[in-house]
């Protein structure tokens, strides 16, 4: 579990790794106070103790998943844009509970450790040239394409290299052909 500023117990940690393998395994049903508890071998009101409530327990897990996306996305960004789309979609498609988590809701912002998401973003402004509205509308993109490829909603015919490739031209690179989503864009 990732600890980004090094502010959690380790009581706290084994919580939220514990919430995110339950999230993981068996999707966003288990993720409950009783369920991680159960998982730990305690009794769910201990749990209070460390997590004050649900939501705070599900941002454990947030924060977990940015940490782990900003990893992907630095990570990408020797490769420009296409190589961070790529680690985007991958990150998106390879933990969609997580995902869904981080993205699918309003965000609490003032759960999450200091500097996170600003860090998690800056590779697609760097992407962009620095530009806050193309970073933006970069993120729009790239969410709404694995929103709808994770949620099933392309026709099973639907070239998404394509889309891709139309999408990610419109910010300016151009994309080999041979470019296929979920594979690096070399």
């Amino acid at each position: 579990m990732a600890d980004p500023n090094g502010t959690l117990t380790e009581r706290q940690r084994q919580i939220a790794a514990a919430a995110r393998a339950l999230l993981d395994e068996q999707g966003p049903e288990a993720l409950t106070m009783r369920n991680v508890a159960e998982v730990l071998g305690i009794k769910a009101p201990s749990l209070y103790k460390h997590v004050p409530d649900k939501t705070a327990l599900e941002h454990l897990v947030v924060a977990d998943g940015f940490a782990e996306i900003a990893d992907a996305l630095e990570a990408a960004v020797p490769q420009g844009l296409t190589g961070i789309a790529a680690a985007y979609r991958d990150y998106a498609i390879g933990h969609p509970h997580v995902y869904r988590l981080m993205n699918y809701r309003p965000l609490r912002r003032d759960l999450l450790p200091a500097g996170l998401e600003e860090r998690t973003a800056r590779p697609l402004a760097a992407a962009v040239g620095g530009d806050p509205a193309r970073a933006r509308a970069l993120w729009a993109f790239a969410h709404g394409m694995v929103s709808l490829e994770i949620d099933g909603r392309f026709p099973d015919d639907a070239d998404l290299a394509a889309a891709w490739r139309a999408g990610l031209e419109s910010f300016g690179e151009v994309m080999p052909n041979h470019y296929r989503p979920g594979t690096s864009p070399q």
